[in-house]
This record gives structure tokens, C-alpha cells and sequence, in this order.
């Protein structure tokens, strides 16, 4: 079997944009034989540490990457007409200091240079290049765009500035081989005779948006539905129906497209050896809470705890100073302590601007410890709550203390963190939303350009999900006789449903976690990307509450 490695790999999380969803991918890649395995998406690292554990899981190399957007000037630069399109860039992580830096980029491409797309410039990537390998990307690449476009001279200064700027040994020139496209072959031609010129090497990329050959119709759905046309439409933009071979090829299907040039498939293997990222997942990140001077913070939060007590006993009976003597022995063990001083100091806080905080649900309510902070209002002693059900010794998972503020005042309580513990510290969580089963009927029935009533009508057939699990599309089939009938009987049905099928579950936009917040102890670019609300200016976390927490 050839060696090849995937390194272009859009998936799902290029939104609306890829089909392929992660486990899809390296159970593919898998099948194929390779032992590592590229995720570049659009702009975001969304599903960075989903992908980073499947692989881990999987047992093949990780290979951490992104398809950035590049300003054609800089990326302060907003002119309509001018810096509205952008060209493109793989920027793949070798390293910590590789995958820390593709962070910084992606953060400041999203907080400062978003104009249409997340743009990055050439100052960006000279400022955090260590640690990166970059590749030309596709056809709209930051060195083939001039290329197609005749400005030679423009291709070549910007191929020796991305050179200069990540080094030779780090800089390749991406070809790519996709059904009728013109021009592809011309520009192949024209990047191995500037390979050539310019002592560049080659490498052999497919330009994954899907899993399986086969799959290009729902692909092409996928778009249909972003650019809100239909596949009839004509000259549909961002259309790839006519080339549909944007699937994770076999090694030999790529050794055979690249015959002529073995080396642009050796430079895969190459590629991905130099690649050898290891993130530390799992572990708590406490960000500093100040105590007085003199005091540390277990002897700070004992303080607390004993002034809180008086405070809502008056006295403090044995009883009650050996729950909480128990309760603070298991928290200041598994060194908690920083985490219920700045609960407590943010509740403590809102309290005193008068805005309504609840006053305690789940196991929390069970913590006399939560009680004498203020934390909450729930008399432990009086119900009869345990402590173990909130935490315990034998308990590996941290303390989960649910609060509810005000809805019209919430915004307080995060600018009040904000200015606590520094805007670089503190960001919202990032939430996707995806296409469940009935969604996903009438999003390809539109995209299908079927009349509403006809997806209307089939997803009426599915039945509702049951115990906090949504239901599928396979399952819907095999409980619903009508629908199972329709399938049988309706060719327009059957191909609805294949093809809602394939999008069923797969991403469909971005927005803010209604409750989720993170505070760190040093920037967040140091553990997640940032990015912008969707048309807000919220801060929020390209990892979503699943992979910060």
C-alpha cells in the first residue's frame, strides 16, 4: 500500500461548507491505511479537540491545521470593493509553540481583521509563524490566485516572503488534481516550474469537503442551503457538482493522479512526521484569585466559611462545624479552594447591585460550605441534602455549581469577571447548533427545491425523540409505518430522505452558550481561539462547553 497523508480536510465545522463529520473521517482514514490524518477547516479550529481525541482514540496521528483567509492588503483594511475577497493559506501545527501560535492568528484574524471573513496578513504570520508549516492551498490560494490571474511577478514575491517567513523546509506548493476543472492543470503546470525557479518544494493535496465518493450531491445540498439557492439554480455559487471528486481518495488513488511527481506524495508523509503536537487535555486551569495579604487561599476560605456560618447560624454547633470541617477537608484535598472563592466573590457581588440571584438548584445545595459563602440560600441541614451527591473523594470530575442570575442583568455579572480577572482571561462559550432530523428534511427539500408542502408534510411523519434523545432519520424509518410506506413508494420521498440523511446531525451554525463562561489564569489564545459573536460583540471561545470544560 502506498504512503499518502491526507493534509486538506474540510469538516463539518467548516459550516455549511463540509460534510464530513470527524469520526467519519479517521474511521476513513482508518480504512485506508494511513497513519495520520489533517483537519483544516475554514477560519476556526472548531473541532480541533474533537478531532485530536478521535484520532488519539483511533490510534493515528493527529494533525492539527487550519485554512486560513488572507487579506490581499492588511487585515485593518476594510474597503468595499477592495478587501472584500481574500485568498487562502494551510497553516498545519508541528508543535505546542506551532498549535499556540495557529491560536494567536486564528484569534486575531476573528477580533481584528474580520471583514466578510477572519483575515490574517503577512505581518500576522511573521509575528507567530514558529512552530508552523504552511501550504499554498487551492485555487484561491495566496500564490495561485496571481498565478491563474498572469501576475507572475505577484506570485513570486509572495511565495519567497511566505518562504522567508516560515523557512524553506516549512513552506510547500499545493497541488491539487479535481475533475473538470481547467484550471487546475494549468495551474499545477505553473507551480512546478515556479517549484522550480524558486527551489520550492510540491505537495499532493485532495480538497476534502467529503468522507466518501458518492457523496457529492449532499455536499452540494449542504451549499445550497448556506447560499439559500436550489440545485437547479444556475450558476450557483460556490457550486462543486461538477467536479464531484472532493473525497478522501485512497493512497493510490492520489499516487496515481501525482504519477509524474512522486515526490509531491512523499512530501505528505514527510509533512506529517514533522508534525508531532501533544495537547494536555483534562486538566483544571484556576485562574488567581487575590487573597489578603499574608493569607493563602485555603486560609482564606476557612475564613470565609466561618464568618459565613455565624453569619446564617448565629452559632455554630458541633454538627455544623463538623460538616463543614468535612465538606472543606474534601475541597481544599482536591484544591478547589480558588474555585468556590471566586463564586463566591461574583455572587457575592451581584448581590450587592441588587440583581436577583437564584437561590440554588442541583447538588450544590447540598454544600453547607455553598450556603456560608452566599453561594446559596438552601439550608442544607433544614432538607436533609447530602454533600456527596455535589462532591466527593471518590468523585473525579470537579464541583458543577449552577447559578441563575437575572436574564436582564446577566451582562453585569460577565463585565464584572471581565474587569476581575482581565479581558484577555475571560470569554462566553461557543454553542453549534446542527441539522436534527425534522430540520434536515425541510432544509434539503428547500435546497431540492421541492414545494414546502412536500418536506412539510414527510417531517410531520418522524416521531418525536424520546427521554432528552432527539430522533433520527434511521429510526424514524423503522417507527413510523407511514414513513417507511412514503420511502417505499416515493421516488422524491426516497431521495429526500437519502439525502437529508447524509446532513442529518452535521453542524449548521455558531452562537453563544446561554449560560457558559471561561476564566483563565493567562490569555485564552494560550488554550482556545477566539472569535466574535455572530453579528455581536461578544467574545466568545471557538471550543464549545464539551472541550473547555
Amino acid at each position: 500500500m502506498a504512503d499518502f497523508v491526507h493534509l486538506h480536510n474540510h469538516s463539518e465545522y467548516s459550516l455549511l461548507d463540509g460534510l464530513s463529520k470527524i469520526d467519519d473521517m479517521v474511521s476513513q482514514a482508518i480504512s485506508l491505511g494511513m497513519k495520520s490524518l489533517a483537519i483544516t477547516d475554514h477560519g476556526n479550529l472548531y473541532g480541533a479537540i474533537k478531532f485530536y481525541k478521535a484520532c488519539k482514540d483511533a490510534g493515528i496521528k493527529p494533525i492539527i491545521g487550519c485554512e486560513i483567509y488572507v487579506s490581499k492588503r492588511t487585515r485593518h483594511d476594510k474597503e468595499a470593493g477592495l478587501d472584500s475577497d481574500s485568498n487562502h493559506l494551510i497553516l498545519l501545527a508541528k508543535n505546542d509553540t506551532g498549535y499556540k501560535n495557529l491560536m494567536r492568528i486564528i484569534s486575531i484574524a476573528n477580533l481584528e481583521g474580520y471583514y466578510y471573513k477572519p483575515r490574517s496578513d503577512m505581518a500576522l504570520l511573521k509575528e507567530y509563524h514558529e512552530g508552523l508549516i504552511c501550504l499554498s492551498a487551492c485555487v484561491n490560494g495566496y500564490v495561485s490566485d496571481p498565478l491563474l490571474q498572469n501576475q507572475q511577478e505577484t506570485a513570486e514575491k509572495r511565495a519567497k516572503e511566505l518562504s522567508e517567513i516560515f523557512g524553506k523546509d516549512n513552506f510547500y506548493l499545493e497541488l491539487q488534481k479535481h475533475l473538470n476543472i481547467k484550471q487546475q492543470d494549468e495551474l499545477n503546470e505553473k507551480l512546478i516550474a515556479l517549484s522550480q525557479k524558486l527551489g520550492l518544494p510540491i505537495v499532493a493535496t485532495n480538497d476534502n469537503h467529503y468522507v466518501k465518493n458518492g457523496d457529492a450531491e449532499a455536499q452540494e445540498v449542504l451549499l445550497c442551503i448556506q447560499t439559500q439557492t436550489t440545485l437547479s439554480t444556475p450558476n450557483r455559487k460556490l457550486s462543486m457538482i461538477d467536479s464531484p471528486d472532493f473525497y478522501m481518495k485512497s493512497p493510490e488513488e492520489m499516487t496515481g493522479l501525482f504519477i509524474q511527481h512522486p515526490e509531491a506524495i512523499e512530501n505528505t508523509v514527510k509533512i506529517a512526521d514533522m508534525c508531532d503536537l501533544e495537547i494536555s487535555l483534562g486538566k483544571w486551569i484556576m485562574p488567581v484569585f487575590d487573597v489578603p495579604d499574608g493569607s493563602s487561599t485555603s486560609d482564606y476560605l476557612t475564613k470565609l466559611v466561618t464568618e459565613g456560618l455565624k453569619g446564617r447560624y448565629g452559632s455554630i454547633t458541633s454538627e455544623t462545624k463538623e460538616r463543614a470541617d468535612y465538606e472543606l477537608s474534601i475541597i481544599l484535598k482536591k484544591k478547589y479552594e480558588t474555585y468556590f472563592l471566586i463564586v463566591a466573590d461574583f455572587v457575592r457581588w451581584a448581590k450587592s447591585q441588587g440583581i436577583s440571584v437564584g437561590p440554588g438548584r442541583g447538588s450544590a445545595a447540598g454544600s453547607v460550605v455553598s450556603y456560608a459563602l452566599g453561594i446559596t440560600d438552601i439550608d442544607p441541614f433544614y432538607f436533609n441534602l447530602p454533600f456527596e451527591r455535589f462532591l466527593n473523594p471518590e468523585r473525579p470530575s470537579a464541583p458543577d455549581i449552577d447559578l441563575d442570575f437575572a436574564d436582564t442583568r446577566r451582562d453585569e455579572v460577565i463585565a464584572y469577571v471581565t474587569e476581575k480577572y482581565g479581558k484577555d482571561k475571560v470569554a462566553q462559550i461557543i454553542t453549534f447548533g446542527t441539522m436534527e432530523a425534522r430540520g434536515s428534511i425541510r432544509d434539503t427539500g428547500r435546497a431540492m427545491g421541492m414545494p414546502y408542502s412536500g418536506p412539510d408534510r414527510i417531517s410531520k411523519m418522524i416521531p418525536p425523540g424520546w427521554q432528552g434523545h432527539a430522533m433520527t432519520l434511521d429510526n424514524a424509518l423503522e417507527q413510523s409505518p407511514e414513513l417507511r410506506m412514503a420511502y417505499t413508494t416515493e421516488s422524491e420521498t426516497r431521495k429526500l430522505l437519502d439525502l437529508a440523511r447524509k446532513t442529518e446531525g452535521v453542524a449548521r451554525h455558531a452562537s453563544v452558550h446561554a449560560a457558559g463562561v471561561v476564566i483563565a489564569d493567562k490569555p485564552l489564545t494560550d488554550y482556545t481561539p477566539l472569535q466574535r459573536e455572530t453579528n455581536g460583540d461578544k467574545i466568545v471561545t471557538q471550543y464549545d462547553m464539551y472541550t473547555v470544560g
